[in-house]
């Protein structure tokens, strides 16, 4: 059964999202996609997303959240997110320590707001990993259950992490964090143990932010793995594949 969102034992998943607009999201994946098939694959992953932490509800106290931006477009979400989703204004707008600048003022903003509300753990996660494995999801939050303060970082293939947990808000954790490069987890490792804080790695995913992984992701929904760790199928965005005639536009992309 589904974690009760009021309860301080649930893990607080928010996904970091901007509201589905053409033009705003995905725009790394255009060409080979228009701002508007990117917008429409944007929603889907979100509605996979959201509908892969209630199944991880299942298994593990946590509740699912979408910490978005920027604000007055929560009516954006209706009909894309999983019912019983949350949603949390993370625009980074408020007071924030110096050194935490880009990105990472919406992260602290999403964790602090996500803590206000009284849960005890808070695992930040991003918007591109539609696959992520439910297992993952379910690890973090159980890991975070456990007594004494640490964290838990999903590293993604590029260098970059899709999950963040953490027992309280560090501001630390992302301070200084060269945004959108190659070393974003393991500054972040070196802000953990700056912190004295254990840091337990979950198994690594990939990022869905470029042609190359947009190839990577039609590859693997069109043939699944038999894998111990397995890949969620992500219905929504399957079939947003194949309404766009992903392979086409892939198979001419690579021709130009």
């Amino acid at each position: 059964m589904a974690a009760d969102p009021a309860s301080p034992l649930a893990c607080a998943i928010a996904v970091m999202a901007k509201a589905p607009r053409a033009g705003q999201v995905k725009t790394r994946l255009v060409p080979p996609l228009t701002p508007e098939a990117a917008r429409q694959l944007s929603a889907c992953f979100l509605s996979d997303i959201t509908e892969n932490l209630r199944l991880a509800a299942r298994a593990a106290a946590l509740c699912g959240y979408v910490a978005y931006a920027p604000a007055g477009l929560e009516r954006m979400f209706d009909g894309v997110v999983a019912p019983g989703t949350r949603l949390v204004l993370a625009d980074g707008s408020g007071d924030m320590p110096p050194r935490v600048q880009g990105f990472g003022r919406s992260l602290l903003d999403a964790a602090r707001a996500l803590f206000a509300r009284g849960h005890e753990s808070v695992c930040l996660l991003n918007a591109d990993s539609p696959t992520l494995p439910t297992a993952l999801l379910a690890e973090a939050a159980r890991a975070l259950a456990a007594q004494g303060d640490r964290v838990v970082l999903g590293p993604a293939d590029d260098g970059g992490y899709y999950l963040l947990g953490m027992k309280a808000p560090h501001a630390h954790l992302f301070e200084d964090i060269a945004w959108s490069t190659a070393a974003v987890a393991e500054e972040t490792r070196a802000r953990a143990r700056a912190l004295g804080l254990p840091i337990l790695e979950l198994a690594p995913w990939y990022d869905v932010d470029d042609g190359a992984a947009l190839q990577r992701l039609w590859r693997e929904i069109a043939a699944p793995r038999q894998e111990a760790l397995a890949a969620y199928p992500a219905p929504a965005t399957a079939a947003a594949l194949a309404r766009l005639c992903l392979a086409d536009l892939l198979s001419l992309s690579a021709a130009d």
